[in-house]
């Protein structure tokens, strides 16, 4: 048995009106394959132009190693030459990603290769993100901490994409004081006997390719799978609904700040505290909503 995913729906291009009453204001996601084609990246950014033009630059390494109680928040696993990154994607497998890159700070020239689309909501134009992942590279399913609106461009490769909304986090074996779900689910090819919650979970999958656009509605958990080397960018648009701003409000301030306090206090033994609770709550839901 597979997960229960439908396919989120595609459109060549929307206008404002478009996106705003058929998918932002109902919080659905979706696929605009080609509605950045006059951005001068849709032509420029491949991975060989990324190493011309940030080569020399040093980045972030992240991995699918489980977090441990002794790294910070977002703390990278390695540090590598940009330049030497790239050739490492082109030369085959690896589980090393680039997460959270910010494109104004590192490199300003690569703003001049793309402008910020009017879909209707005010997008954070200090905050756009790459990401890089090598091929069968993946992404832990979560949600963002700020539980905004995304938009997510991709280029070069192809991208596999799973979203839940919240509504569904009863099933996902969710970890308390943390945005992710248990990091022993493989969302790719999930053992059902061993995560029976997960069969009732409705999601939603797409694949991306060069130059396409996916709306992620907020607070939306995502799991990301490189296909093959490719990266994306994000642009964000804080969450409009005061429940998820208010959520967003507690994560940055309270949540993250309490785990690490409790890392440092009682160590591994949280971590595996906080593993157990996500079994034992969702079971507990489970036998709820069955009796």
């Amino acid at each position: 048995m597979k997960l229960n995913l439908e396919q989120i729906p595609r459109e060549k291009t929307l206008s404002k009106r478009e996106f705003i009453q058929n998918y932002f204001k109902p919080q659905k996601p979706v696929v605009i394959e080609r509605f950045i084609e006059d951005w001068p990246a849709y032509s420029k950014w491949n991975l060989e132009y990324m190493k011309q033009v940030a080569g020399d630059k040093e980045v972030p390494l992240y991995d699918d190693r489980p977090v441990k109680h002794d790294e910070g928040f977002n703390e990278p696993h390695a540090r590598m030459k940009m330049s030497d990154y790239v050739d490492l994607l082109k030369s085959g497998p690896t589980r090393y990603r680039i997460f959270l890159w910010n494109v104004l700070k590192e490199v300003p020239e690569l703003q001049k290769d793309f402008t910020y689309p009017d879909f209707g909501l005010k997008l954070m134009k200090g905050l756009p993100m790459l990401f890089f992942g090598g091929e069968d590279s993946y992404t832990f399913m979560h949600y963002d901490i700020d539980l905004a609106n995304i938009f997510h461009f991709h280029f070069e490769g192809k991208k596999q994409c799973i979203l839940f909304s919240q509504e569904e986090t009863k099933y996902l074996y969710k970890v308390p004081h943390s945005l992710i779900t248990r990091e022993d689910i493989d969302f790719d090819n999930p053992d059902l006997d061993k995560w029976p919650a997960l069969q009732h979970a409705k999601g939603h999958i797409a694949d991306l390719e060069h130059g396409n656009v996916l709306y992620i509605p907020e607070g939306y958990w995502h799991y990301m799978k490189y296909v093959t080397p490719g990266f994306s960018m994000s642009l964000r648009s804080i969450a409009k609904k005061p429940k998820n701003l208010s959520r967003a409000v507690y994560n940055i301030f309270v949540m993250r700040h309490f785990d690490s306090l409790m890392r440092k206090m009682k160590g591994q033994q949280w971590i595996d505290w906080k593993n157990e609770q996500a079994l034992l709550r969702t079971q507990r839901l489970m036998t709820q909503k069955w009796n």
